[in-house]
């Protein structure tokens, strides 16, 4: 038959399964809560997830700056304090979806670029020098927010997403999980008798175990990383006392045993965190500027996050108005990272975004209590800390499961695409292979030169250029858009998806969109461009 073309199937025939605007199969969306016992369980297991990032980026960047285990706990209690606060105000005023918005890995290598800097390699006191240099990435973070706070609450970013379709999603989405596959098994590995076994008991508990039971309460699924977590953290602690680890090298005590963290001596019995507790920020031009780069790197990546996370809360499409409206407030977020000196900036918590997912429920309010939790924890500190004392290997194999769970939605978006086409197999590839090649090349030269593939005298410009392509998801994503928005657009806007996105270009009018999207206290009317 000429051009390829196939007969009609027989009414016998296997049909394909018909794209779905929402995905099924959600025990709770965004506004149908469970119970308050289980709610409250589901909200501590958020916080126990999003701990891993809180506790890994200071235990990296503190000791760096001079600070000990003093800092570290303080710098931990506020970053805790303040992801709180900011999960709040998302899921209050922003975007409304169940995000949990906590501290960002892109962020690091532009905070190391301060770290490093000359000026303050003159400073003899330790902590002096920490407090210095907190000091002037308080004021970058500062700086910084007025990018996503302007784009996001002026509808600028709302105009850019106007332009997204499905297929310009999937590799923005699939990489915001997958790109993240470094702190995945290499992180099991580091201790791999305590990583295996939790990364193996998760998969087991909440994939096998309610199939095989069918107790219909669907607690294993739901609740899996509280009953693995406290297994593998128990015996890990049996190793750890019974002396497994007192002839093994530094590096693996400070990954294996339950006892080297230091955070519990450190933390104080009740303390909350308040804005300029470091003293007065310091402003330099060009470290802002960097810092304003990654805030915009930040910006794209935690919109295909929010993608992710409305997929997995079983919500309509995001609309761009919502999606700028979230963005301006993680601008806020940012900001309140510098006020009160968090040494990290914040973005949409990719692991929670997975851990929606796993557990099939995407209610707001439990994701609000996990913010109470985080609020809570982070004032009586010596609490919180226990916590956070869990080994590393065990925040990676839960890192392992809701990474590959992100980037998978991102791949569910190519139901709404037409995968017999060769425009769209030109653009997912391509955009997918740049995603994954060029981060590659400039982590690898990074990692053996000490310094980027640009290298000037002034390391701010060199951050300005070379974190966006240290960035999977920011680099696949803006290849996509491009090209989806350039290459033979207008007759191929079924074959990339835009028309079911279309519908919800606003969520006015639609009932289910403005139930989960409208703004409480009946805010819409005093903010109707956002």
């Amino acid at each position: 038959m000429a051009g390829g073309g196939a007969p009609a199937p027989k009414a016998d025939e296997p049909q394909p399964h018909p794209p779905k605007d929402q995905l099924p199969n959600i025990y709770y969306c965004i506004t149908s809560p469970p119970p308050w016992p289980e709610a409250i369980l589901l909200g501590f297991q958020h916080f126990l997830v999003m701990l891993g990032t809180t506790v890994l980026i200071p235990t990296a960047l503190v000791p760096q700056m001079g600070g000990g285990n003093e800092e570290k706990a303080k710098v931990i209690q506020t970053l805790l304090f303040v992801a709180g606060i900011n999960t709040l105000l998302q899921t209050l005023f922003g975007t409304r979806l169940p995000a949990v918005i906590g501290g960002s890995y892109t962020f690091v290598p532009t905070t190391i670029s301060i770290i490093l800097a000359g000026r303050f390699s003159d400073e003899l006191d330790p902590k002096e020098k920490f407090k210095r240099i907190m000091r002037a990435i308080q004021g970058a973070l500062i700086v910084a927010s007025t990018l996503q706070i302007v784009l996001g609450f002026s509808g600028l970013w709302r105009n850019v997403a106007r332009f997204l379709s499905p297929l310009s999603a999937v590799p923005l989405v699939s990489l915001v999980g997958f790109g993240l596959y470094e702190l995945g098994f290499p992180g099991v590995a580091k201790c791999v008798e305590i990583g295996l076994p939790e990364l193996i008991l998760l998969v087991f508990v909440s994939q096998y175990v309610p199939h095989v039971l069918h107790s219909g309460k669907h607690i294993f699924d739901r609740f899996a990383v509280i009953f693995t977590v406290a297994i593998v953290w128990i015996y890990a602690h049996i190793l750890t006392v019974g002396g497994a680890y007192n002839n093994a090298a530094p590096k693996t005590k400070v990954s294996c045993r339950t006892d080297r963290a230091g955070l519990i001596d450190a933390a104080p019995w009740i303390s909350v965190p308040y804005p300029f507790q470091w003293g007065a920020p310091s402003f330099d031009a060009g470290e802002a500027f960097a810092m304003m780069m990654t805030a915009f790197v930040a910006l794209v990546e935690s919109s295909g996050a929010f993608i992710a996370v409305y997929r997995y809360a079983s919500a309509t499409p995001l609309p761009p108005s919502i999606l700028s409206r979230g963005i301006g407030w993680q601008g806020v977020g940012i900001l309140l990272s510098g006020l009160f000196g968090t040494v990290n900036a914040s973005s949409v918590s990719v692991e929670n975004a997975g851990l929606l997912a796993l557990t099939r429920v995407g209610s707001r309010r439990v994701v609000q209590i996990s913010a109470g939790f985080m609020i809570f924890f982070s004032i009586l500190g010596k609490f919180g800390a226990v916590f956070a004392s869990i080994p590393p290997p065990i925040v990676a194999a839960l890192y392992c499961l809701f990474f590959a769970y992100v980037g998978a939605g991102g791949l569910s978006f190519l139901q709404f695409c037409n995968l017999n086409s060769f425009r769209t197999k030109f653009i997912l590839g391509f955009s997918l292979f740049l995603g994954l090649s060029v981060p590659q090349y400039f982590n690898e030269y990074t990692a053996i030169n000490g310094f980027g593939p640009v290298h000037t005298g002034a390391r701010w410009f060199n951050d300005i250029v070379n974190v966006p392509f240290q960035s999977k998801p920011f680099v696949a994503g803006v290849v996509a858009y491009f090209l989806d928005n350039t290459l033979h657009k207008k007759e191929a806007r079924k074959d990339r998806g835009k028309h079911w996105w279309d519908k919800y270009k606003s969520f006015k009018g639609d009932t289910r969109s403005e139930e989960f999207y409208s703004l409480p206290f009946n805010l819409n009317k005093y903010f109707p461009s956002v």
